[in-house]
């Protein structure tokens, strides 16, 4: 029986992970605390992976119960950390300072900031699918894709894209359950540049979208619906929830049903 064997937040978008036990749904289906935090420029865009590398050097935490968001560099030294109410413009400093331009720290409690804004649920993947595509590159070891690939919700004893199951034809949401939490899966979820680069260092891996998508095309299962794949560079399926699943939680080892 399929399971829910991780639960992955990211408290600011495009920055690390954290692992939890449980996790509670918010009003926009979304998973709180998750992409709750977005750095943005100037002119109000997102600073993330896509369009600038340094996001990779960056270590940041956040301890929600305290309001402190930590700060460093990859190579350590210039750590800090901060209140996010008390000391937010000092925050934002050190922020403009590191990206070497102003940034503001924006932060949504009702619906965070979400990849996908038409369906905003917890993204999904299973364990077993993260193997295989990291048996696909030499020296990018699962770990690695885990992280690159950045999805909420990790699938235990299933077959590898048996999350394929989850999403159907345009505009079908297939129903599924995680525990209590009832979910609307929508659509193969389309990759950008990000998982193309060392989580680490931002260094390309070489060939990695054109591996990917022939060996995706190549090994996709008989119960994928084809025709959502205008291309191959898909991985992990987004989902929808509805107003009712307000308030529920997500626990590790909870058994996912179709």
């Amino acid at each position: 029986m399929p399971y829910l064997a991780g639960i992955v937040l990211y408290p600011i978008k495009a920055l690390d992970p954290i692992r939890v036990r449980t996790a509670r749904i918010i009003a926009s289906g979304a998973l709180e605390h998750d992409r709750e935090l977005a750095i943005v420029d100037a002119e109000g865009r997102l600073i993330n992976g896509k369009r600038n590398t340094l996001i990779h050097h960056l270590c940041t935490g956040v301890n929600w119960d305290e309001g402190v968001v930590y700060l460093d560099t990859r190579d350590g030294g210039s750590g800090a950390q901060f209140h996010l109410d008390r000391e937010r413009c000092a925050l934002e400093a050190w922020l403009s300072d590191y990206f070497a331009q102003p940034v503001t720290l924006k932060r949504s409690t009702e619906g965070g900031f979400p990849d996908d804004p038409k369906n905003p649920g917890p993204t999904i993947i299973g364990r077993s699918s993260i193997e295989t595509v990291a048996s696909w590159y030499d020296g990018v070891p699962y770990a690695e894709i885990q992280t690159r690939f950045r999805a909420n919700l990790e699938i235990g004893d299933s077959e590898p894209f048996w999350e394929d199951r989850l999403f159907g034809a345009l505009d079908e949401n297939v129903r599924f359950s995680i525990g209590d939490v009832q979910f609307g899966g929508t659509n193969p979820c389309q990759r950008c540049i990000v998982p193309t680069r060392n989580t680490k260092t931002g260094e390309p891996t070489d060939n990695f979208a054109e591996i990917f998508r022939a060996r995706r095309e190549a090994t996709l299962p008989d119960w994928a619906n084809r025709e959502r794949f205008n291309h191959f560079y898909r991985l992990a399926v987004n989902t929808r929830l509805a107003p009712s699943e307000l308030g529920k939680m997500l626990r590790v080892g909870d058994e996912v049903r179709l």
